[in-house]
């Protein structure tokens, strides 16, 4: 009799470094799942998957369910036994990864190379809390209510706008270019690699710190009556999503909920412009349109002097096509004219 090997402990979220947007999203996520999750742009290797494992250890008793890339849409939403509701049966629903994954944190990697269908599905039940199974008229609906992390590689494909728009928040990793804060992130890993049980006990007092801070969170967010919206922040919101340049009104209604979420992991009394201004950049990443980049550019450079055919160009430091060769004149030259194929005589109609 075979046993089964033992899952290996997650890192604690407490000793995750040198990725603060990255832990600031997936703390405001847990928060308020209702924000639509988190999708991570990155590298490998820039502890994408530890900091999402990480993430549900913080929530008491959350699942953490992996979706794989080759997972069918009935896996994903759960079946419904149709035979047994025909023939007068109770319903029979076979719940899918999303019944599992209610209550804790539902990981997709590589997210941009899953079928559209399931990402619709995906967005749809984080951002609702509902999961709905219908098949030929009939209907089943359960609670939903996770922490969607979905991460994606930019180098190997991207998604349609219609879906980035619909992730709440969007985190871009990029690899670490300081020397001692690269060294301090992987003596910690080694050391966890070398004692992991240790390595969390160091961690302990931290990890539950963080776990508390939720808890209380979570029980502010849901309180409709705590932390309204005050003037100045809806203010502060529509200016930003306007410069931006967004597509329609999620990103507005996103920010304020992601800026409410901030204050109440901090135990604010109130919103202020500095929580707006500090998840702006995570709802924004995604939705902000080309053109508002564009807008923001430093301005061209003036044009270039007139000058006459035949002056030599002189070398600019400001021109940067200064080794181009004017244009010359050229003639004309005559071509000999076509003879026709056939003349005008024989082409004229014979009268009957």
């Amino acid at each position: 009799m075979t046993t089964a090997a033992p899952m290996p402990v997650p890192f604690p979220f407490a000793a995750i470094a040198g990725q603060p947007q990255l832990r600031q999203a997936l703390l405001l996520a847990a928060v308020d799942p209702a924000l639509g999750g988190v999708l991570i742009e990155g590298p490998r290797g820039t502890a994408k998957t530890t900091a999402a494992r990480a993430l549900a250890e913080l929530l008491p008793g959350a699942p953490f369910v992996t979706l794989p890339l080759g997972a069918s849409l009935e896996s994903l939403v759960g079946t419904l036994d149709l035979g047994q509701a025909l023939a007068g049966h109770e319903l029979k629903f076979a719940p899918g990864l999303l019944a599992r994954a209610h209550g804790g944190v539902l990981y997709v990697d590589e997210i941009n190379l899953l079928p559209d269908a399931l990402i619709d599905s995906l967005l749809d039940a984080a951002a609702s809390g509902v999961n709905v199974v219908e098949r030929d008229g009939i209907s089943h609906r359960h609670a939903a209510r996770f922490v969607l992390v979905g991460t994606m590689n930019p180098e190997e494909g991207t998604l349609r706008p219609q879906l980035l728009d619909r992730f709440g928040l969007c985190v871009r990793l990029r690899n670490l270019q300081d020397a001692t804060e690269r060294q301090a992130i992987v003596r910690a890993r080694l050391a966890f690699d070398a004692d992991p049980q240790g390595f969390r006990a160091a961690y302990a007092k931290e990890e539950a710190e963080l776990a508390a801070a939720l808890v209380r969170a979570r029980a502010l967010v849901v309180d409709a009556a705590a932390l309204p919206y005050g003037d100045a922040v809806h203010e502060a919101v529509g200016a930003l999503c306007i410069a931006a340049g967004v597509d329609g009104l999620r990103a507005d209604l996103v920010m304020l909920r992601s800026a409410r979420a901030l204050a109440a992991w901090e135990g604010a009394a109130s919103i202020t412009d500095d929580h707006v201004q500090r998840v702006a950049e995570a709802v924004l990443l995604h939705r902000r349109h080309p053109a508002a980049d564009a807008a923001v550019a430093p301005p061209m450079a003036p044009p270039a002097p007139h000058r006459n055919p035949g002056d030599t160009p002189a070398r600019d430091a400001g021109d940067g096509d200064w080794g181009a060769m004017l244009p010359e004149p050229v003639g004309i030259e005559r071509v000999k004219p076509l003879r026709p194929l056939i003349s005008a005589q024989q082409a004229a109609p014979k009268k009957a």
